[in-house]
């Protein structure tokens, strides 16, 4: 019997268990899937928008293999400080997948970035997403206009979040909390800033065309802004994707501006140098007009510009941070790998992979996941029979209890479920998250009584 520990259960994590149940040439393989919180899917269930419900029925996927005989769910189990040591956790099983993704944010490094109103956009997903490590629920409270500094897909998704009427959020999963702040926002209006040109922005189309489809919002560019891009005026050159945002952004610089509640407005070749401050909190964001410089980058004008904002998120890209008992690379923020083999001091290790994040950096969409989880998977499986020459316990799990780790079964998780569906439908609406640890758990020992 090959024992197998996942640690991570979202996307990366959950390919990766699939992959070593189908491709194993024998049954005789049993995986764990480890994961610190209660909840399995990771960030299908806290990073993809509450109102994006095809992608989060990705969940029903993962779901199927999770329920696999061969593999088995563990949440709540903390590794590293404070939790199970990585040490430990090896002893117990012929191999650990670390599939833990990029845990920080990249910060703009400018004055003012820490001012009260202030946030990293990752921030703002876990509140209205209800992660249970979300401290802060004060985002919107007293704000009426936002800045959004980066152009890719998460910067789409809290625009919108922002944008979006309280009607239409009620019919997602969003936490009571979240909803109920939105809902009384006076936030009208949300700028959107990108410090480089529309053809190099990181947004997909179908992200983009939802801001235009949000009703009573109105959706501004600048032509002139728009025209600084070389690409812009000539997008044959572009790869495909990029052409469609392209046409789209022409479309709307060449509409008429109807009336509208809300407006968003999406700013190009704007780099922020500073956050300004008005009462103790932010009031305002510098921003420095930038140039195409000829190879593929920008420069500054010495021209600048104030956008006035209460609120400001970031979104700028994520980063991974070091694993006790792991290498890691600080320049990349990745764990050194050949081939998702783990290399400790020039040399592999044996039993320790990675996939995901961690080993390849935070790049690709959900599916770019799996031909990552496969390489990893063909590595510890080519190794298998040096591995299982290694005795470890008859049963993990029953070690990691007598270590005092009380694990959240596939069960617990079923309980979980069940109380979002009851909450859901005391509040009037579908299944309803619960948003914080001590509810999470509450539910997940019910179903042991």
């Amino acid at each position: 019997m090959l024992n197998v520990a996942v640690v991570g259960s979202g996307p990366s994590g959950v390919y990766t268990a699939q992959g070593l149940v189908q491709q194993s040439s024998t049954p005789e393989v049993r995986v764990d899937v480890l994961d610190r919180l209660p909840c399995p899917y990771g960030l299908v269930r806290y990073g993809v928008a509450p109102d994006h419900e095809k992608i989060k029925s990705l969940q029903n996927n993962l779901r199927t293999v999770l329920e696999d005989e061969r593999v088995r769910f563990l949440g709540g189990v903390e590794i590293g400080p404070g939790g199970l040591p990585a040490a430990r956790l090896r002893e117990l099983y012929h191999a650990v997948v670390y599939c833990v993704g990029a845990a920080t944010d990249r910060h703009l490094g400018i004055p003012g970035e820490e001012l009260p109103g202030s946030w990293s956009a990752t921030e703002f997903v876990s509140w209205y997403s209800a992660h249970p490590d979300a401290a802060a629920d004060g985002f919107v409270r007293g704000a009426r206009s936002a800045v959004v500094i980066g152009v890719g897909n998460v910067a789409v998704d809290v625009t919108r979040m922002l944008a979006r009427g309280a009607a239409e959020l009620g019919l997602t999963d969003m936490p009571q909390p979240a909803l109920t702040a939105l809902a009384a926002s006076e936030v009208t209006e949300v700028h959107m800033v990108g410090r480089r040109g529309p053809s190099q922005a990181r947004f997909t189309t179908k992200e983009l065309r939802e801001l235009g489809g949000l009703p009573d919002t109105q959706v501004g560019v600048r032509a002139a802004e728009l025209a600084l891009d070389p690409a812009y005026l000539d997008p044959s050159g572009l790869p495909a994707a990029a052409r469609r945002n392209v046409e789209v952004l022409r479309g709307w610089a060449a509409a008429p501006a109807p009336d509208a509640a809300r407006r968003v407005r999406l700013r190009f070749f704007l780099r922020p140098v500073e956050l300004l401050a008005s009462g103790g909190r932010v009031g305002a964001v510098r921003f420095e007009r930038t140039v195409p410089d000829g190879a593929g980058g920008v420069r500054g004008t010495g021209q600048y510009e104030d956008i006035a904002a209460e609120l400001v998120l970031r979104s700028v890209g994520y980063r991974g941070v070091p694993l006790e008992g792991l290498p890691f690379d600080a320049a990349r923020g990745t764990v050194p790998h050949l081939a998702g083999r783990v290399i400790r001091d020039g040399a592999v290790a044996p039993g320790e992979y990675v996939a995901g994040w961690i080993k390849r950096g935070p790049t690709g969409v959900i599916g770019t996941n799996r031909p990552c989880a496969k390489e990893t998977v063909t590595s510890l499986l080519a190794d298998a029979p040096a591995l299982v020459r290694r005795p470890v316990p008859g049963d993990p799990l029953a070690a990691l209890r007598a270590t005092g780790t009380a694990p959240v079964e596939w069960a617990g998780w079923q309980a979980i479920e069940r109380a979002e569906a009851e909450l859901g439908a005391s509040l009037g609406r579908g299944v309803v998250k619960l948003p914080d640890w001590a509810s999470l758990l509450a539910a997940a020992r019910a179903q042991r009584t």
